[in-house]
């Protein structure tokens, strides 16, 4: 397994990228908010050489205008992860099915896979549609062990200092072949 982080406007531009093999960066919220700092927290882990992924949190509303917010403003470049941040419960399995599906459509060449809590995976998820990928979030003292049977490609087990995962790939290469982006 291989090591990596998530960051938003609350962590710093220029976070530290030291054993660290990819980054998953807050880009948008809703249909108006984009994190400031964005831009350059994927400098820093574009610099470094991560495997750079992209997140929407959804709310409630339209999911293409929020999908289509979310994408207009990346420049995605080959091996560019994308995600849905499902944490709003005013955001039902047919939405969250939707966007993902949407986004797919949209930007074919990307993974686009789903982050959301064991809870809602477990108690809300009706569905068990993940685009590519699951990516859950589990604090259960278990590193790689997020305690759902469906397969998961990420697994977010600490906040403590930072949002801390883990990739089910072997090794840097390997993540970034199966994102599409060139070793």
């Amino acid at each position: 397994m291989i090591k990596g982080i998530d960051v938003s406007s609350y962590q710093p531009e220029d976070y530290s990228t030291r054993g660290m093999e990819f980054v998953f960066i807050k880009i948008t919220e809703g249909k108006s908010y984009t994190n400031p700092k964005w831009v350059a927290q994927r400098k820093t882990g574009r610099d470094a050489g991560l495997v750079t992924g992209f997140y929407h949190f959804v709310r409630p509303g339209s999911m293409k205008e929020q999908a289509d917010y979310f994408l207009s403003k990346i420049n995605l470049v080959a091996g560019d992860m994308l995600a849905l941040d499902w944490e709003d419960a005013g955001v039902g399995n047919d939405e969250k099915d939707e966007w993902i599906k949407y986004v797919q459509d949209k930007a074919p060449k990307h993974k686009v896979m789903l982050y959301c809590n064991v809870d809602f995976w477990l108690n809300r998820d009706k569905t068990s549609f993940a685009g590519d990928g699951l990516w859950i979030a589990h604090y259960n003292g278990k590193p790689g062990e997020p305690g759902v049977k469906h397969r998961w490609r990420f697994h977010q087990y600490t906040s403590d200092p930072i949002d801390t995962n883990l990739g089910e790939f072997d090794s840097r290469d390997a993540l970034r072949s199966w994102a599409g982006g060139k070793k």
